[in-house]
């Protein structure tokens, strides 16, 4: 059995559903912490059981007969991250799981200046010391996220933001089909693995490709940081979440999101959706 975690979000929701095309949903089990808005999986024949990642015996019982777990990262920037992807970990472990999989992120190291990259480094040394077969899933940096970073520009026409640095922005329905792919693949892979799109760009590529994307001149302009992170509080984002955001830029101008690998096309069988397409479709 596979079970998934965070299956009523949107990463963990649309993994199981490409799961579902490639098993029979009596060996796909699913862990949430409402049952309540898993039930229309429970309607097509998954199992569904109650759990979250701060309650080790629930965990366990939801992992219960689980070759494969997929852990998908827990996203409270409050949270202890560490303490419960441990708890989670754990309890995989013991529920017998033969394999661990962790929804991670490109580039992960413990002196980022992206905080959250201190979290998923932590985890993977958490998998590395479990005992059990591992798989890193180091996602590149969704491209939903570019809704958050680049401002008002539809009504500016202006890409208003700190500097930054080249960004291979990723299709998340991309991730969790090459989450799906690994779950059900021949060969299981070992350890950290990049996934990621073709092409990393910058903000400027960005303000080009819009401008070509609408017809009209979208051009950028750099902020000092601190600057537009008073622009963000002003605007009403909560200061701890907009500084958390300021940190991306401050990784992204240091290169930490340019890496690209093959691999995730190798996986889909095709090309990954490149960002035009996705900055036309902001919900992905």
């Amino acid at each position: 059995m596979i079970v998934i975690t965070g299956a009523t979000g949107a990463l963990g929701g649309a993994a199981l559903e490409h799961l579902l095309k490639r098993v029979s949903a009596d060996r796909i089990g699913v862990s949430a912490r409402d049952v309540a808005k898993a039930q229309h999986f429970a309607d097509r024949g998954v199992r569904v059981r109650r759990a979250s990642y701060d309650d080790p015996a629930a965990l366990r019982n939801s992992f219960e007969g689980a070759e494969q777990v997929l852990l998908v990262s827990q996203n409270d920037p409050d949270g202890d991250g560490i303490g419960l992807h441990r708890t989670a970990i754990e309890a995989a472990v013991a529920a017998g799981a033969r394999r661990i999989l962790y929804t991670s992120h490109q580039n992960v190291r413990g002196d980022s200046p992206f905080t959250p990259a201190h979290e998923h480094a932590a985890t993977e040394t958490l998998l590395a010391q479990s005992g059990v077969a591992w798989t890193s899933l180091r996602n590149g940096f969704y491209a939903h996220s570019l809704g958050w970073l680049l401002g008002s520009w539809q009504q500016t026409g202006v890409i208003a933001a700190p500097a930054d640095g080249p960004v291979s922005w990723t299709d998340r329905a991309d991730a969790a089909e090459a989450a799906a792919i690994i779950l059900t693949g021949q060969q299981p892979l070992d350890g950290p693995v990049t996934l990621t799109a073709r092409r990393a760009v910058t903000f400027d590529d960005i303000a080009d490709i819009l401008t070509g994307l609408t017809g009209r001149r979208i051009t950028r302009v750099v902020l000092d940081d601190e600057q537009w992170l008073a622009d963000r509080i002003a605007a009403g984002t909560p200061e701890h979440i907009a500084r958390m955001l300021l940190l991306f830029f401050h990784a992204a101008r240091s290169g930490h999101f340019a890496e690209t690998d093959p691999l995730l096309a190798e996986l889909l069988r095709r090309e990954p959706r490149p960002v035009a397409d996705l900055l036309t479709d902001p919900s992905r």
